[in-house]
C-alpha cells in the first residue's frame, strides 16, 4: 500500500484520474473496469479510460439486517451468492432469509435499471479491476470479487480512491491486488472525502456504459501548424458524423478536464474530437501570448487543415469548440474559414476577443455562459449582436465561470452535443 495523501477530491471524476495513475501499467491479462453502481462507476469511468479498457457494471447490493435494514450484514453481487459477515450473522436471527430475500429483490431492480438489457462482459482469461467511489467495511466489494471470480476473471483487483485501512486489510485474501489512493484511519463517512459527492443517477450510470463500451481508441498526434509543433489527442468513434475541434483557452490544455468531460459526451452522440494543445507549455506562461488571438487562430487553421488530410478526419463535417480565449480564436478562424468551418460553440468564453471578425461570421454560433457569470455574461451578449449569422445564447442557470456547480458542466455537454449533432449530421 502506498502512503495517504492528506487531501480529499473534488468529485469522482477527479477521485478516478488518482486512481488511474496507480493501475497504469498493472499486471495481468486484458483488463476491463468494473464500477460499483451507483456512485463507483463514474470512478470506474476515468480508470477505463486511462487504461483504454472497456468499461462495465458489477451490481451489488448491500443485505440489511432483519431489525434494521440499513445496518449491513452482507452483501450479493450479480453472479455470485450471498454473503453474510461471519461476525454479523448473530444479527440476522430468524429473519435472514427475508433480509436475503429483499436484497435480491432490490439487486435485480439495479441491474435492470442500469444495463438496460446489455449482457455483461465476458470475464473468462481477464483481469477483473473492481471500483468504487470508497471503502467503509468492504462487504460489497468483497462480493463484487468473489462474483467476478465466479465468472471466471483470472486475476482480480480491487481499486478504490479511498478506504479505512481495517477494510483494506479484511479484503487481503479477497483480490490479487489492492489500490488505494488515499487510507485515513479517521475515514468516518467516505462522502466527507469528496467536495461533490452528489448521488449519481442509473441514466448517468446508463450514459457512462455506453461510452465505456463504444469508446473509440484515441490517438496522441504531433501536428505541425504555423511556427509550432502541436499536440492533439484525436478520437472518432465508429459511424461518426462530424469532427469537433477544441480550442482552450487562457493557458489551458488539451487535458483540461471539464473539455475532456465534455469531449466524452460529444463521442457518445456521435462525434469525433480533436483536444488540442495550441501553445507549448512554455509559450502558455506568457499571457501576451494566450491572449494573442490571431496566433491562437493561425494554430488552430492548421489542424483543421490536417485534419482535412488524416484518414480518420478528412470526411467529416467540421465544427470549433471554443473556451475562454479559444473561443475568440475559433470564430477568427470561422470568418476566415466559411467553407471548412460549419459551426462554432463557445463555452464561457470570450467571443469578443474575435473583434472585427464577428460580422464576417456567417456559420451558426452556439454560445454557453453560466449565469453567475455576469461579466463575460454581457460580453457574450455584446459579441451575439455582432456575429454575422445564426446565434444562440444558453444561460446555465446558478452556473459560474467554470461550471463547477452540481449537474452544470453535463448540462453544457448535452446541449452542446445536440446542438452540434443537428447541425453536423
Amino acid at each position: 500500500m502506498r502512503e495517504p495523501i492528506a487531501h480529499g477530491f473534488a468529485d469522482r471524476e477527479e477521485a478516478g484520474r488518482a486512481l488511474a495513475d496507480l493501475l497504469r501499467g498493472a499486471d495481468g491479462p486484458a483488463p476491463v473496469v468494473l464500477g460499483l453502481p451507483r456512485g463507483g462507476v463514474p470512478v470506474a469511468a476515468e480508470v477505463a479510460r486511462a487504461l483504454d479498457a472497456p468499461l462495465d457494471a458489477i451490481c451489488v447490493r448491500k443485505i440489511g439486517a432483519p431489525s434494521n435494514p440499513e445496518y449491513g450484514i452482507g452483501a450479493v453481487a450479480e453472479g455470485g451468492q450471498p454473503e453474510i459477515a461471519p461476525e454479523r450473522v448473530t444479527m440476522a436471527g430468524e429473519g435472514l432469509e427475508a433480509a436475503v430475500q429483499r436484497a435480491r429483490a432490490e439487486l435485480a431492480d439495479l441491474v435492470l435499471g442500469v444495463r438496460d438489457g446489455r449482457p455483461p462482459i465476458d470475464l473468462h482469461h481477464r483481469t477483473a479491476i473492481i471500483v468504487d467511489d470508497g471503502i467503509a467495511t468492504g462487504a460489497t466489494v468483497r462480493a463484487a470479487a468473489h462474483a467476478a471470480r465466479a465468472r471466471g476473471a483470472e486475476r482480480v483487483v480491487i481499486a478504490v480512491p479511498v478506504a479505512h485501512p481495517a477494510a483494506l486489510r479484511a479484503l487481503a485474501g479477497d483480490a490479487d491486488r489492492i489500490v488505494a489512493v488515499l487510507e485515513p484511519p479517521d475515514l468516518g463517512a467516505v462522502g466527507l472525502w469528496y467536495g461533490d459527492f452528489a448521488p449519481v443517477s442509473e441514466r448517468r450510470v446508463r450514459e457512462l456504459l455506453d461510452r465505456g463500451r463504444s469508446a473509440p481508441t484515441t490517438r496522441t498526434l504531433r501536428i505541425g501548424a504555423d511556427d509550432a509543433e502541436l499536440v492533439g489527442d484525436l478520437a472518432v468513434p465508429e459511424g461518426a458524423v462530424g469532427l469537433v475541434v477544441f480550442a482552450h483557452g487562457s493557458g489551458s490544455s488539451r487535458l483540461s478536464p471539464r473539455n475532456r468531460m465534455v469531449a466524452e459526451h460529444l463521442r457518445a452522440a456521435g462525434l469525433g474530437t480533436l483536444l488540442l494543445d495550441l501553445l507549448t507549455p512554455a509559450e502558455a506562461e506568457d499571457r501576451s501570448r494566450v491572449f494573442d488571438i490571431a496566433l491562437l487562430a493561425r494554430r488552430l487553421g492548421g489542424a483543421i487543415r490536417w485534419a482535412a488530410a488524416d484518414p480518420d478526419a478528412r470526411d467529416l463535417p467540421l465544427a470549433l469548440f471554443g473556451a475562454s480565449t479559444g473561443a475568440g480564436a475559433a470564430l477568427h478562424l470561422a470568418a476566415d474559414e466559411p467553407e471548412r468551418v460549419r459551426a462554432v460553440v463557445s463555452r464561457g468564453g470570450r467571443p469578443d476577443l474575435a473583434g472585427p471578425a464577428l460580422p464576417r461570421v456567417r456559420q451558426p454560433v452556439l454560445l454557453i455562459v453560466g449565469a453567475e457569470d455576469r461579466t463575460v455574461l454581457d460580453l457574450n451578449r455584446a459579441a451575439q449582436t455582432a456575429l454575422g449569422g445564426p446565434s444562440e445564447l444558453v444561460v446555465v442557470p446558478g452556473a459560474t465561470h467554470l461550471f463547477e456547480e452540481p449537474g452544470a458542466l453535463e448540462e453544457v455537454a448535452e446541449t452542446a452535443a445536440r446542438w452540434l449533432r443537428a447541425r453536423l449530421a
